[in-house]
């Protein structure tokens, strides 16, 4: 008992009262934390969560009713009616297949991808069938976009429910650290949504921009499943340009159409040169121009894969130049610095094109990205 006195009183029979009464508190606090702190903690994760989840829902309903009153714009049904459709359309899944077996993998995903954008378009001809086509395109952009949103909402919520089922520190504290990738990714959908739904161009649509330049005054023909192409001469040299269909949101199938002028021209094609966005480091500059090597297209593997496989069987050098934007940037408004970026990727491309083809070549110049607002 003395000892513990001594301890509390700073070693002297006679301390200062308040000191003991400070030491006495921090012992408390410390015993209190051996035992409560990690709960006390899982309740500060929890609110947190729990805050970020409120935010969630309010984007994910906000952008519910956006897509809802967008779609009802072009349909004759009473907007319940539509209303009511599209809330059963929002959990539309797709089951990745079988990676085990690699052998034909690619051929399988593309398949369940065609079906899907199948289903999409069946879907917004159903709900909106007075949109044209290139309003069925955005149409279809702003569903994904709302599905994006609503998943991640749905995501949060289960972990969030399921940490307070189980009290598991593992999980809570997994969710916890990893929220404000995951609301960066969330907000950028819902501004993305708001975009698709004004038909505003995006970040992501710089690489069909720069294509758009290069083909003004031309005629285009269809290529491949919503992919325009070009002929021009540029220097005295074939520059076939590639993009999507605009001005309607779409990506199309920009693999499918390199590798068929490819095959139009059985192979005598000097260079394939692929522009589009690509996600910066933080710190980098918003807009920056770089150069590389390979197939840049950012997609889950078939149309990435025509273009390498073509360029290995006919032996044609393949060109990367991007356009460095963080995801807030691909997915929002396009930024004056990304716009501004254009006339620097033409230069680049008329560079390759002088310095590193012949006179007589032929060049294929693939923009890759979603044309949301730009025509051809």
């Amino acid at each position: 008992m003395q000892g513990l006195l001594d301890l509390l009183t700073g070693g002297g029979g006679e301390g200062n009262p308040f000191a003991v009464i400070f030491n006495l508190l921090f012992f408390v606090f410390i015993i209190f934390s051996i035992f409560y702190g990690q709960r006390i903690q899982q309740f500060m994760w929890l609110k947190q969560i729990e805050r970020a989840l409120v935010k969630l829902n309010i984007w994910s309903e906000e952008g519910k009713i956006i897509c809802k009153r967008r779609v009802a714009e072009y349909s004759d049904a009473p907007d319940e009616q539509v209303f009511e459709t599209i809330d059963g359309f929002l959990e539309f899944f797709l089951i990745m297949p079988v990676d085990r077996d690699p052998s034909g993998v690619l051929g399988r995903l593309e398949h369940l991808l065609d079906v899907r954008k199948t289903r999409f378009e069946d879907f917004v001809s159903r709900v909106a069938p007075k949109a044209n086509e290139a309003d069925s395109k955005t149409l279809e952009n702003v569903i994904e976009a709302t599905i994006a949103v609503f998943f991640i909402f749905r995501l949060i919520r289960h972990f969030l429910l399921l940490g307070k089922k189980t009290k598991s520190t593992f999980l809570i504290m997994q969710i916890y650290m990893q929220l404000p990738l995951i609301m960066i990714f969330a907000k950028a959908y819902f501004e993305a949504l708001k975009c698709f739904a004004e038909g505003k161009p995006i970040g992501d649509g710089v690489g069909p921009l720069v294509a758009a330049r290069l083909m003004r005054g031309g005629e285009p023909k269809e290529v491949a499943k919503e992919v325009v192409a070009v002929e021009k001469n540029i220097n005295n040299r074939n520059v076939i340009i590639v993009k999507a269909k605009g001005p309607g949101g779409t990506v199309g199938k920009p693999g499918l159409g390199v590798k068929n002028v490819i095959d139009e021209r059985e192979g005598k094609v000097a260079r394939v040169i692929m522009i589009d966005a690509a996600l910066k480091f933080e710190g980098e500059e918003t807009g920056q121009v770089i150069e590389g090597v390979g197939a840049a297209i950012g997609d889950p593997g078939p149309e990435k894969h025509k273009i390498e496989e073509s360029g290995v069987k006919y032996n044609i050098p393949i060109d990367a130049i991007i356009i460095k934007q963080s995801i807030e940037d691909a997915l929002t408004t396009m930024k004056k610095s990304i716009a501004t970026s254009v006339d620097n990727v033409l230069k680049r491309i008329h560079w390759i094109i002088d310095n590193q083809t012949n006179e007589g070549d032929t060049v294929i110049v693939a923009g890759i990205g979603n044309t949301l607002g730009v025509g051809q």
